[in-house]
C-alpha cells in the first residue's frame, strides 16, 4: 500500500520545444512535477455522473473556500494546482504565510521547502522521536524523495485552522544525514526547484501519512536523528505522524472539493479554480450533481484500460495522465506522450462499493502543447511511469469538474471519491 502512495507523486520535467526528462527548470522552459493525470476536453464521467452540470468553480467566496491557481507558479511547472498556507508557531503570532504551495489530492500532510519558510522555521519546535532524537522523516515518491524533520505549527488555510499539528520540513537536514537504507529512491528532492512547488499540501483521503505501518520500527518512515545525524529507523505514534491538515480543522473536516474551470483542449496560460473544505457542512459543500465510488483508505478503487485492470487513483498532485501504453509514442527522451494527433480515449473505472462508471479522456502531444511556451494549464497531458498495475488521473482530469474527496476518518463512513 505504501508504493501505491508513493506513486502518487512523480517528479519530471516537460520542457518547452522538446519533451526532455530530468529535475530543474530554466527560464526558456516549462516543467511538471507530478505522476499522472488525465481528462480531455469534452471527457465526462458514466455511472450517471453529471460533470457538464459541474463545470465551472465553485466561487471561493466563503469561509471554507479558498483560490487554486494554476500559473507559472514557483518554478515554471505545468499543471500545479497552488494555494496559499500560513503557517505559525504553535499558539503564536509568529507566522508565514507562503505561496504556491502544490494542492496534492494523492498524498497527506503538509511540507514546506525549507528555503521557502525562513520567516518562521525557527520557530518551530522539532518533534522528538520515542528514542529521544530529533524526528525526521523520509517520504518516498515513484522517482525520489523528500528527506526532514518533523515540526510542530499551527496550519491556518483560509480561514480554516488547524492548531499544532506535525507537518516536515524538506530539506533542513544536510544530504549527508539521508539514511543509507530504507529511504534512497530516486533523487533527493531539497528545493522549490527539485519540485516545482515550495511545498505541498496532501488533502487525499487519508488522515495520516503513514497509519498504522508506521507503529513498527521496521515497517516505518519515520527516524530517530541523535543530533541531527546517525538516523536510523523508528516507530511513530498516530500523534506525531504528519497529518492531512484539514481533518483537524473544528468543522470543515470531512472532506474536500476540487473544482476547476474547463479550459481549451490546446492548454491556457492559466487557470482559477476553488478548494472547498468539507463536505455536506455547508451551503456551498453539499454533494449534488455526481456519483459517488468508495475507495480504499488511500483514495484508490479498481479501474479497465484495454484489456488491463489498474488501480486506479485521482490525482491533483500529478501533472498529467500516467499510464501504460505501449501504442502511444513518447516524446524523445521523455516521460510524456507525443501522438501524432489528438486520441479520444476512455477507461473504466468501479468503486469498492460496486459502483461503475466511464471516464473519457483525451491525450495531445506534449511537444505540441507547450510549443511556444507561455501557457500552463492543459487538460490532455499523458504520459507514464512504467507500470501498468497503475492509472493515475492527475490534475487534467479536474478541469471542467466538481470533484470530491470524502476522508477516512475514525467511525465514519467509508472513503469515496465523487464526480
Amino acid at each position: 500500500m505504501r508504493f501505491v502512495r508513493w506513486l502518487t507523486t512523480l517528479f519530471v520535467v516537460l520542457a518547452l520545444g522538446a519533451c526532455g526528462g530530468g529535475g530543474g527548470d530554466s527560464s526558456s522552459s516549462s516543467s511538471g512535477s507530478g505522476s499522472g493525470g488525465s481528462g480531455g476536453s469534452g471527457g465526462g464521467s458514466g455511472g450517471g455522473s453529471a460533470s457538464n452540470a459541474n463545470s465551472q468553480p465553485i466561487p471561493a467566496n466563503g469561509s471554507n473556500a479558498v483560490p487554486i491557481t494554476v500559473n507559472a507558479g514557483a518554478a515554471k511547472f505545468v499543471n500545479i494546482p497552488n494555494v496559499s498556507v500560513t503557517v505559525c508557531a504553535p499558539g503564536t503570532t509568529t507566522c508565514q504565510t507562503i505561496d504556491n504551495i502544490q494542492l496534492d489530492t494523492g498524498s497527506y500532510g503538509l511540507r514546506l521547502v525549507s528555503g521557502a519558510a525562513q520567516q518562521v522555521l525557527g520557530s518551530l519546535p522539532v518533534s522528538r522521536a520515542q528514542a529521544g532524537g530529533q524526528l525526521a522523516e523520509c517520504t518516498q515518491f515513484a522517482d525520489g524523495f523528500t528527506w526532514g524533520t518533523v515540526r510542530q505549527a499551527d496550519v491556518k488555510i483560509g480561514t480554516e485552522v488547524a492548531s499544532n499539528i506535525p507537518i516536515q520540513i524538506i530539506g533542513d537536514l544536510a544530504t549527508s544525514t539521508v539514511p543509507a537504507t530504507g529511504c534512497v529512491n530516486g533523487s533527493n528532492e531539497r528545493t522549490t526547484a527539485d519540485i516545482g512547488a515550495n511545498g505541498i499540501l496532501g488533502v487525499g483521503t487519508a488522515t495520516f501519512d503513514c497509519g498504522t505501518s508506521c507503529l513498527n520500527a521496521a515497517d516505518s518512515m519515520y527516524y530517530s536523528c541523535p543530533n541531527g545525524a546517525n538516523c536510523t529507523l523508528t516507530s511513530a505514534p498516530l500523534a506525531q505522524q504528519v497529518v492531512n491538515p484539514v481533518t483537524r480543522f473544528a468543522v470543515n473536516n470531512n472532506g474536500v472539493i476540487v473544482t476547476m474551470p474547463p479550459i481549451p483542449d490546446n492548454g491556457a496560460a492559466s487557470a482559477t479554480g476553488t478548494l472547498v473544505f468539507g463536505i455536506g457542512t455547508q451551503s456551498n459543500n453539499a454533494r449534488t450533481g455526481v456519483t459517488t465510488f468508495a475507495t480504499d483508505g488511500f483514495g484508490n478503487l479498481f479501474g479497465t484500460y484495454k484489456n488491463t485492470s489498474p488501480t486506479t487513483f485521482f490525482d491533483s498532485g500529478s501533472n498529467g495522465n500516467f499510464f501504460v501504453d505501449s501504442t502511444i509514442a513518447f516524446c524523445s527522451s521523455s516521460r510524456f506522450y507525443c501522438p501524432a494527433s489528438e486520441l479520444a480515449l476512455s477507461t473504466g473505472i468501479r468503486g469498492l462499493d460496486g459502483t461503475t462508471g466511464t471516464v473519457n479522456f483525451s491525450v495531445v502531444s506534449a511537444l505540441a502543447l507547450t510549443s511556444g511556451g507561455g501557457k500552463f494549464a492543459f487538460d490532455s497531458l499523458g504520459g507514464s511511469f512504467g507500470d501498468s498495475r497503475f492509472f493515475d488521473f492527475g490534475l487534467p482530469f479536474f478541469y471542467g469538474r466538481h470533484v470530491y474527496f470524502g476522508f477516512d476518518l475514525p467511525g465514519t463512513s467509508t472513503p469515496y471519491v465523487a464526480f
